[in-house]
């Protein structure tokens, strides 16, 4: 039996992929992780994960996730910044869900060495 690819769109198993960043076993090392790691947390519904990855700044005190809402897809369109190299980095994405699809510029920086999510842009 072949362990399903991780929801992130790679071809990894979850557990060696956002899996371990969900659990805490590591860190996003870039943005674009961070980027596919967060949208993991939404197809799974790990709250907990997406509050703990969201800059201190901008975090909501609470996020209620629609447990009917079907995340389908995640397409990496562009990236800038991001890097190892980095402070700050933006990741352009499309994520598609059952009836839709949503457009965002995620905006990403470093907090204490490890990668937050800062805000986004919805672009359509």
């Amino acid at each position: 039996m072949t362990t399903p690819a991780c929801p992130c769109g790679r071809s990894e198993p979850y557990e060696k992929c956002c899996g371990c960043f969900h659990a805490g076993a590591a860190a996003a090392p870039t943005a674009e992780a961070l980027m596919r790691s967060r949208y993991s947390a939404f197809v799974k519904g790990d709250a907990g994960y997406l509050l703990r990855t969201w800059h201190p700044r901008t975090r909501p005190a609470r996020l209620d996730l629609d447990p009917g809402m079907r995340w389908t897809a995640l397409e990496i369109l562009e990236t800038a910044g991001g890097s190892a190299f980095h402070a700050t980095g933006t990741v352009t994405f499309r994520a598609s869900y059952r009836g839709g699809s949503l457009h965002e510029r995620s905006r990403f920086e470093r907090v204490d060495g490890a990668w937050v999510y800062v805000d986004g842009e919805f672009l359509d």
